[in-house]
């Protein structure tokens, strides 16, 4: 069992800046991840993560993990299914290869996934109209109208990528826009986009494919495609098993040097209590913990 002083769980916006900074300390660091660049690869355009004007998720993610690999720290494409304490050490188990490994501190970074609206009609027309990511499928509907869920910056982003290729754009918002100024501004310029305020989506119909959306206002728009961006779940499972502490919202709890309750272990990025949620948060969050990283292992080991 091969051992290290710091294992990185997630390789996206928290973990590999943290692999970054792990390797300048010298420390002996392995980044496991199921998903290499995590979230910000389905992210259309980002325009606010300094030292770039503008450039698409999936560059921005590619250009992280080129520095991780300009420091020669490894990079495990696996899921992490275990974690545990034993003694000094934490013993990490992943699913696929079934690999372990034996770390000194460890580093959850394993970010957030999708929030659903919880209708049986969403889960039917999955992967059949129902998306959660305009970057990855708005091109299936070219020339189509479709509708977006929600009234964060996220859902607004979405729907500018969205009016890209489709005819229409609905955008469906609870109760008002919540998103950054510059892109409520651009989608109140676009002549694609039409928002409804004051509506939930009530039913998702069709047969084969979706066909249209109910509102609760009982109006019915005819939509090729349904896209949800209503929030993000942390995926703060491994976390909790290990003891560390949550908040309601199962955020792991972390302070400012992204220490958790648990000695050894550190969390960043969207999974944590940190309520903006911004990839130079992340970055930030992830750095940080190497550094609290090594003067946990510089005093106990």
């Amino acid at each position: 069992m091969e051992e290290y002083d710091f294992v990185i769980v997630g390789g996206g916006c928290a973990g590999y800046p943290a692999a970054v900074y792990a390797s300048r300390y010298n420390m002996k660091t392995l980044v496991i991840t199921k998903e290499r660049g995590g979230l910000i690869t389905t992210t259309h355009l980002v325009e606010n993560y300094p030292g770039f004007t503008s450039l698409t998720g999936p560059e921005l993610a590619q250009h992280l993990e080129d520095h991780v690999k300009a420091n020669n720290v490894p990079i495990e494409d696996d899921i992490v299914s275990e974690i545990r304490k034993k003694g000094k050490y934490f013993i990490v188990k992943t699913a696929i290869q079934e690999k372990e490994f034996k770390a000194k501190t460890v580093l959850l970074a394993t970010g957030s996934h999708h929030k659903h609206l919880g209708l049986e009609s969403e889960e039917k027309f999955q992967g059949k109209g129902v998306s959660y990511c305009a970057t990855c499928d708005g091109m299936f509907f070219r020339e189509k109208d479709v509708a977006i869920v929600g009234g964060g910056d996220s859902a607004a982003k979405e729907a500018m990528v969205l009016a890209q290729n489709s005819s229409k754009v609905y955008m469906l918002v609870r109760s008002k826009l919540r998103a950054e100024p510059i892109n409520v501004d651009r989608i109140e310029k676009n002549p694609k986009i039409e928002i409804i305020y004051g509506v939930n989506v009530k039913e998702i119909k069709g047969e084969k494919m979706v066909e249209k959306v109910l509102l609760d206002s009982e109006k019915e728009l005819n939509v090729s495609a349904v896209f949800v961006s209503v929030g993000m779940i942390p995926q703060s499972e491994l976390a909790q098993s290990l003891g560390v502490k949550l908040n309601e919202s199962k955020e792991v709890i972390i302070d400012r040097e992204s220490k958790t309750n648990v000695p050894g272990v550190f969390a960043a990025g969207d999974l944590t209590n940190t309520p903006w949620k911004q990839a130079i948060i992340s970055a930030g969050e992830g750095s940080f913990a190497a550094e609290s990283a090594h003067d946990y292992i510089s005093k106990n080991f």
